[in-house]
């Protein structure tokens, strides 16, 4: 059986038998995959009684149906388990936390989303990581309050990451 490059979804062929076969195995790689949801962070063993149409991301150390599985897709069909090999830049969102799962560089990644900036309503509010600012010091007049205040400011602009410590 011949397969696309990237996803392993089935393709047809020329005077193929049965070729409803192939075509719903494609249907249901596509139902998991299309704005994929998993129901919770990985985990290492199927649920007891799962609901046809839910996902979960296997953790490491998989156990019963899915041994040897980590890292794939597991969704439960009506025919069973559908394993699906994650590629680089799956998104999945993970409905019992909230967060997005995404495939990068062979590991889930939960709760991280990378990019080079943050824009609300069309105006930039959060960029890369500005350089380091040093904490006041020196001058002929001192303001001890103002000084602290500007303490604890450039600590939280560190503690957030948006300045260099």
């Amino acid at each position: 059986m011949s397969a696309t490059a990237r996803l392993g979804i089935p393709m047809l062929s020329a005077g193929q038998a049965q070729k409803e076969i192939y075509h719903n195995e494609a249907l249901q790689t596509f139902d998991a995959i299309v704005a994929a949801n998993v129901e919770e962070p990985p985990r290492v063993s199927p649920p007891a009684s799962p609901a046809v149409g839910t996902c979960y991301i296997i953790a490491s150390g998989a156990t019963g149906a899915w041994t040897g599985k980590q890292d794939n897709l597991a969704c439960f069909t009506a025919g069973g388990w559908r394993f699906i090999a994650p590629i680089d830049g799956l998104f999945a969102y993970v409905r019992s936390t909230s967060v997005w799962a995404v495939y990068r560089s062979s590991a889930w990644e939960l709760g991280v989303l990378r990019c080079s900036a943050l824009n609300i309503g069309g105006q930039q509010v959060v960029g890369v990581r500005g350089a380091a600012i040093a904490a006041p010091a020196g001058g002929t007049t001192i303001d001890v309050e103002g000084r602290t205040a500007i303490g604890q400011i450039l600590s939280a602009l560190r503690l957030h990451g948006l300045i260099a410590p």
